[in-house]
Formats: C-alpha cells, sequence, structure tokens
C-alpha cells in the first residue's frame, strides 16, 4: 500500500532520533544527495559523536537552536572541538553565544537544495524560541519545545496567550506534516489529554498505539499534524468539549485565550 503522499522521487531528506539524557531527543537531518548532515538542538554531545562513529559519518554541516535551554544547546560546545567547520544557526541571543549564524522568524534558511527550511518564531516556552520547517513533499516541523506529541511546553518566559498564537501558527501547517518535538513525552501527555476529553475516541486509539510503541521501546515521535489536531488539547482550544473542561476548571468564557490558559494551568499541576 503506498502512502498517500509518496511519489515516484524518493524523499531526500532522512531524519533520525538520537535519544540523550533521561528523555530527550536529538534529530539528526541528512540530506542523502550532498550527503551533508545537520542537528537540531543538541543538549549533549557524546552520543551524537558515538552515532556519528557508529555509522561513518565525519562531518557536521551545522547544528539549528530553537532555544536557549541547556538540554537544547549544551552539547554544541563539544561538537564545535570536534568538527570545527560546524555552523550554528539560531536567534541573536546573549543566551546561545555560539550562534554563528542568526536567524530569525519569517526567514528561509537555504541549507542545501533539499532543505530550504523556514524559521517560525514562536515566544510562549521562552521568550526567543524560534521552529523550523520544512515545506516539502513530505513537510517537517521541528518544533523544539514548543508543540509536543499530545502536548505543549511549560511557560516558563511567554504568556498563555503568547503560546496559543504560536500553537495556532503551527495548527495551521499541512495535514501531513511530521512533528519532530525534542522529547518524548507523550504517553504522560495523553494521560493529561485523556482528563480532558475523556470521551475523545481519536484520543483512546492513540493512547493504545502509545502504550504499545513504547513497551517496545520505540519513539512515539514523529507525530503526524492531524493526529496532534484530533487529540492535542493545547491544539483544541475551540472544541465544545474542550471548552467545556475548561471551563469546569474555571475558565470564565469560552473564548481562545481563556480556554487555553485553564488548560495549561490544569496541566502545570497534573
Amino acid at each position: 500500500m503506498t502512502h498517500p503522499h509518496s511519489s515516484a522521487h524518493p524523499d531526500p531528506i532522512t531524519v533520525v532520533a538520537i535519544p540523550a539524557f533521561a528523555d530527550n531527543y536529538i534529530w539528526l537531518i541528512e540530506d542523502r544527495q550532498s550527503q551533508q548532515h545537520w542537528l537540531v538542538d543538541p543538549g549533549i554531545a557524546e552520543p551524537v559523536i558515538d552515532y556519528f562513529q557508529a555509522n561513518g559519518i565525519t562531518a557536521l554541516a551545522g547544528i539549528l537552536v530553537t532555544h536557549h535551554h541547556n538540554d537544547h544547546i549544551g552539547g554544541i560546545d563539544d561538537l564545535k572541538a570536534h568538527f570545527p567547520d560546524t555552523l550554528v544557526y539560531g536567534l541573536k541571543s546573549a543566551r546561545v553565544p555560539q550562534v554563528t549564524h542568526t536567524v530569525e522568524g519569517g526567514q528561509q534558511l537555504h541549507l542545501s537544495s533539499n532543505l530550504i527550511l523556514s524559521v517560525l518564531s514562536v515566544p510562549g516556552h521562552t521568550i526567543d524560541h524560534i521552529v523550523y520547517f520544512l515545506p516539502a513533499e513530505q513537510p517537517r516541523l521541528f518544533s523544539g519545545d514548543t508543540l509536543f506529541a499530545g502536548g505543549c511546553g511549560r511557560l516558563f518566559e511567554g504568556s498563555p496567550a503568547q503560546m496559543r498564537a504560536s500553537l495556532d501558527q503551527l495548527r495551521r501547517l499541512a495535514d501531513h506534516t511530521l512533528v519532530y518535538c525534542a522529547h518524548e513525552y507523550t504517553a504522560s501527555n495523553l494521560q493529561f489529554a485523556l482528563a480532558v476529553e475523556p470521551d475523545n475516541a481519536s484520543l483512546k486509539h492513540r493512547i493504545d498505539d502509545v502504550t504499545e510503541l513504547r513497551e517496545k521501546g520505540k519513539p512515539t515521535v514523529p507525530s503526524q499534524l492531524t493526529t496532534e489536531r484530533q487529540t492535542n488539547p493545547f491544539l483544541r482550544w475551540d472544541e465544545p468539549s474542550v471548552i467545556a473542561a475548561a471551563q469546569a476548571q474555571g475558565a470564565e468564557d469560552n473564548s481562545p485565550d481563556t480556554v487555553f490558559t485553564a488548560i495549561r494551568a490544569w496541566k502545570d499541576k497534573f
């Protein structure tokens, strides 16, 4: 059976998850045509270097940074020492001094003929969070700690309204976009989602799938954006069931920001 978006041209981009710490994923993007490699948010160097050595990869073209938290940038210095020619892309920020090439929201980043990324500004988890979107035949979103499988990032610096606007920007992307988030939080996120929407049949089916994957020790990401829209309460602030759950938590009206704020506050103490 062919994938509905498959074609005669094989996808030149491969993305591999390199597990790090207890539950992080460092994403390795390979353009098989140019045989170049890029990393997203390397919080630690050792697992990357081990993976490169095991797979005969001898160069690192670049590092893409979504935000300044140490579990996303802690490995950059060691990787730069190992691969001195590596370029580091990210926002201009004193909190990420390793950046060699500054980018900003709204910009296109031409890394190779097959890897032309849109940079999107998504304040919320941090004020200066960005994500990288590949609008190709198979769209891919490298969402950092903004959009998780089944959830969204905590609000360390931004407001709920900022985060909801950021997530609204992401939820408008193509249905079959693959979401590469930075953490394996899916199972716990979906338990919260079930508390919000106990009658969501798509969510129950997803929980079964995720449970099976985790029992086999497999990642639950990337997820598909259409699945997130069906099951992730943080993309569903305009669904009657989520509005009702928010009001049960004390939301005073059904405006998107009020609903989102109530659901996020509930998740923080769940």
